[in-house]
């Protein structure tokens, strides 16, 4: 099978970026992946269950556990679409705290604030559409930020991470949730079969769009690998940068700290 490199780079120097395995010009890229989740926004509780046979679960039980968060605390939930993390984080924050459930595509928020209501959860959490590499927030406001499969999409992730450090508080901690680099040669090989002709055909099935989740199988490869978004992480301003590589290294979890 072709090796589909993974992480070999970030957005490029020049007014260029990556909308999966194509160039092209910077200005186009929020659009583009704004397409891509107005079209899957309806479905996208489903599609995760499906394509990862409820694992992401698991995964976001552990960013949860990883957070710190405690009853009056301040979350920004970001890049936070159908509103998993903010759910558990409200009940963990109660009615002193705060969560803020903010992405930049207005279907995920509106399908996000939906389902949340729907489930009762009100009175501690607020919508914001927002872009990471310009959040709307104060400096030093929040005592913990996490963004959960979401980084990839951003098209600075540089200007996004410095975005988030200014607005996390003094001892305050990002979690980036994404997928990640497998850590052996065969499970890549049965990842990439899966990605590349598994995930579109259940796209077009599940959610009418093989095309969408197509791009983002290839956001996936195009994505820095773990010790690459750490360096990220750390010349953005974060100390103590780790990663914790979960199902052998499909995603990973990257934790960091503003002192």
């Amino acid at each position: 099978m072709t090796d589909l490199t993974q992480g070999v780079t970030q957005d490029t120097e020049d007014n260029t970026t990556h909308f999966g395995f194509k160039t092209i010009a910077k200005e186009e890229k929020v659009g583009m992946v704004a397409n891509v989740f107005h079209n899957v926004a309806a479905k996208y509780d489903i599609m995760n269950d499906v394509m990862s046979m409820g694992i992401h679960r698991i995964w976001k039980r552990f960013t949860i556990d990883c957070s710190g968060v405690r009853p009056g605390h301040r979350v920004l939930d970001l890049a936070g679409g159908t509103g998993d993390l903010t759910a558990k984080f409200s009940r963990i924050v109660g009615e002193k705290g705060q969560v803020i459930l903010a992405d930049i595509n207005n279907s995920m928020l509106n399908v996000g604030r939906d389902k949340l209501r729907d489930m009762g959860v009100v009175g501690n959490v607020n919508y914001v559409q927002a872009n990471a590499e310009e959040l709307p927030f104060p400096d030093d406001h929040f005592d913990c930020i996490t963004i959960s499969f979401g980084l990839r999409n951003v098209t600075d992730k540089d200007k996004a991470l410095r975005s988030m450090y200014r607005v996390l508080k003094p001892g305050g901690r990002l979690l980036v949730l994404e997928f990640s680099k497998p850590l052996v040669e065969p499970l890549s090989k049965i990842y990439d079969a899966y990605s590349f002709y598994l995930l579109p055909k259940m796209g077009e099935l599940i959610a009418n769009d093989g095309e969408s989740y197509r791009y983002l199988a290839e956001s996936i490869r195009m994505h820095p690998d773990q010790e690459t978004l750490k360096g990220m992480m750390e010349d953005a301003g974060f100390d103590q940068t780790k990663y914790f590589n979960l199902t052998g290294g499909i995603v990973a979890l990257h934790r960091g700290y503003k002192f």
